[in-house]
């Protein structure tokens, strides 16, 4: 194998794929992606697509961006997730561009939902967490205030068992790559 021609044919993927891993390390470790790994991400992103294609390569990174950040934000803004998760899709979507990070969210979305199972299973929880479960949609469906329904979640989040979701992040948007052959 020519590894000099493997690590440099798509090259930026690589870098998005490190940086996820680096990231859902310590997000598995501190519960949060910090901001020294997403802002970085995300203005290297546009950086990236503005040398590689002028305006137009601004605008798709611009685009991904908001793709990542529109992905993630609703869960955010009612307190079920963390901002770090939400920013590490935007760095994403600055780098590869609106279709691939909408690609990669799915299957992440996916691998939360396998990994939250799995979680329940092996705490021997189901009937604690299922309840919850209903009970905050219920409240999705009742409560009409994003700023109520935050509120309610970080009362409720010291007796939740949290997923680091930079995790399924990292590991749906890797198998993504994979699968579309970008890496």
């Amino acid at each position: 194998m020519d590894w000099q021609a493997f690590l440099l044919d798509q090259w930026h993927v690589k870098i998005v794929a490190i940086t996820l891993i680096w990231a859902a390390w310590i997000d598995g470790r501190e519960l949060r992606v910090p901001n020294w790994i997403t802002f970085p991400m995300v203005l290297t992103g546009l950086l990236y697509n503005t040398i590689d294609g002028g305006v137009s390569g601004l605008g798709m990174g611009l685009l991904g961006m908001v793709t990542g950040l529109l992905c993630l934000l609703p869960l955010y803004s009612v307190g079920g997730m963390g901002a770090g998760d939400v920013k590490l899709m935007a760095g994403m979507g600055a780098w590869l561009g609106w279709q691939i990070t909408l690609s990669a969210f799915v299957v992440s979305v996916f691998v939360g939902a396998f990994m939250a199972v799995v979680m329940v299973i092996r705490k021997r929880a189901f009937e604690k967490h299922s309840t919850n479960f209903l009970m905050i949609l219920n409240e999705w469906i009742a409560v009409k205030n994003p700023a109520k329904l935050s509120q309610i979640a970080a009362e409720r989040k010291p007796t939740m068992m949290l997923l680091p979701y930079g995790i399924p992040i990292c590991i749906g948007s890797i198998g993504y790559f994979l699968y579309a052959g970008l890496i």
